[in-house]
C-alpha cells in the first residue's frame, strides 16, 4: 500500500511539474528531466562514441525538448518522448560528423613495434566513458545497461548506419517495442525490424564476445582488484615479464590517437618491453572504471614539471582473469571526465 501511495504521489508531482513546465517554469522542467539525465547521456554516448559529443547532444536535446514541450501530448510516457528527442538529435550529429573509430578500424596490426608513432588528428576517435553512477538495472532488454557501454559494443555500433544504431539501442538496450521505435523515428515497424536484423548481424561479427559483464561477475572482486593492481604495479616497476604474464595469447594493445596497434602475445610483449616499460620515464597510476570495465589512469614523469602528468586512461578488457585487450586512450583531456587530477606529485 505504501508503494502504491508513493507511486501515486510521484505521478501527481510529475503531472504538476509538467503543467508548470508547459507554462514556462524552467525549474519544473529541470525536475522532470533530472531523473532521466544520466540514462539519456549514456544513450547519447552509445549513439555517438564520444563523451564530449554526448554532452553536446544531451544539452541540445534538452533544449529542443524545452522548446517543444507543447508538442508532448501525453499519449506515451515523458521518458519515451525524451528518448525520441535525444535519438533524433544524435541522428543529426551522426549525419553531420560520421562515425568514430579505433586503430583496429584503420588497418591491420603492426608486425613490429613502431617507436616514432605519430597521432592522427584527422580521425574522429572513439572515446572512453566514465561510467560512475551508471545503473546496473534498467528497462527490460537483451543487454544490461552496463554491458551496453562496453568498449567493444560501442565500437561495433559505430559500424552501423544511424537508423540501425538507434533501432538496436532502443529495442535491445532500452526495451522499447518496434512500434514505439517506429513512431520515434518516423518510419514503419517493418522498417524497424529490418534495421534490427541487419544491425544484429554486424554486432555479432564485430563484437562476438560482447557481454563481458557476465565474465567479470565470474571473477570475485578481490581477484579483479588484484589483476588491476598487478598490471599497474608491473608498469610502475618496469617489469615487462610480470605484465606479459597477465595477458592472453591473443591479446591486443591499441593507443588512440596513435594509429598503430598490436595483436598476439609476441608482438605485444615486444611493444611492452620497448615502449611503456623500456622506453618511457617512470609511471604512477590511479585505478578507475571506464565503459563498465576496469581501467587504470596512467601518469608519466615530466622533468620540467617536476611531477607525474596525466598521460592515458587504459581500459582493460578481461577474459577470465587475464587481460584480453588494452585500449590506452592517450591524452590529458580524458582525465577531467573521470574526476582525475591533471598531475601527481
Amino acid at each position: 500500500m505504501d508503494e502504491v501511495l508513493a507511486t501515486s504521489s510521484a505521478e501527481g508531482a510529475e503531472d504538476t511539474d509538467l503543467t508548470r513546465a508547459r507554462a514556462g517554469d524552467g525549474a519544473a522542467f529541470t525536475r522532470l528531466v533530472e531523473p532521466l539525465r544520466r540514462e539519456l547521456h549514456a544513450h547519447c554516448y552509445r549513439m555517438l562514441g564520444s563523451t564530449h559529443d554526448a554532452d553536446d547532444a544531451l544539452q541540445d536535446a534538452l533544449l529542443r525538448a524545452w522548446r517543444g514541450l507543447a508538442g508532448f501530448e501525453g499519449r506515451g510516457s515523458l521518458r519515451s518522448w525524451l528518448y525520441k528527442v535525444a535519438t533524433r538529435t544524435c541522428l543529426d550529429t551522426v549525419e553531420s560528423r560520421g562515425r568514430r573509430a579505433l586503430p583496429v578500424d584503420l588497418g591491420p596490426a603492426a608486425d613490429r613495434t613502431v617507436l616514432d608513432d605519430v597521432p592522427l588528428t584527422d580521425v574522429a576517435w572513439l572515446g572512453p566513458y566514465p561510467d560512475a553512477g551508471l545503473r546496473d538495472s534498467g528497462p527490460a532488454g537483451r543487454y544490461a545497461q552496463r554491458e551496453a557501454v562496453e568498449l567493444a559494443f560501442v565500437a561495433a555500433l559505430q559500424h552501423l548506419p544511424g537508423n540501425q544504431r538507434a533501432a538496436l539501442l532502443l529495442f535491445e538496450v532500452l526495451g522499447f517495442a518496434a512500434a514505439e521505435i517506429a513512431a520515434m523515428m518516423g518510419t514503419s515497424a517493418t522498417s524497424v525490424n529490418s534495421a534490427l536484423a541487419r544491425a544484429r548481424r554486424v554486432i555479432a561479427e564485430k563484437a562476438p564476445e560482447h557481454g563481458r559483464q557476465q565474465a567479470l561477475r565470474l571473477i570475485d572482486d578481490a581477484r579483479l582488484r588484484q589483476v588491476v593492481a598487478d598490471y599497474a604495479g608491473a608498469l610502475e616497476r618496469g617489469d615487462a615479464d610480470a605484465m606479459v604474464a597477465l595477458l592472453t595469447e591473443d591479446v591486443t594493445w591499441s593507443m588512440p590517437p596513435l594509429p598503430h596497434w598490436y595483436r598476439g602475445i609476441e608482438a605485444v610483449a615486444d611493444f611492452v618491453a620497448r615502449v611503456p616499460v623500456g622506453g618511457c620515464p617512470p609511471w604512477r597510476h590511479r585505478v578507475t572504471s571506464a565503459n563498465a570495465q576496469p581501467a587504470v589512469a596512467c601518469y608519466l614523469w615530466d622533468d620540467d614539471a617536476g611531477a607525474y602528468l596525466a598521460w592515458a586512461v587504459n581500459v582493460l578488457t578481461l577474459r577470465g582473469d587475464l587481460i584480453r585487450d588494452v585500449t590506452s586512450f592517450v591524452g590529458a583531456e580524458h582525465f577531467p571526465l573521470f574526476g582525475l587530477p591533471a598531475s601527481l606529485p
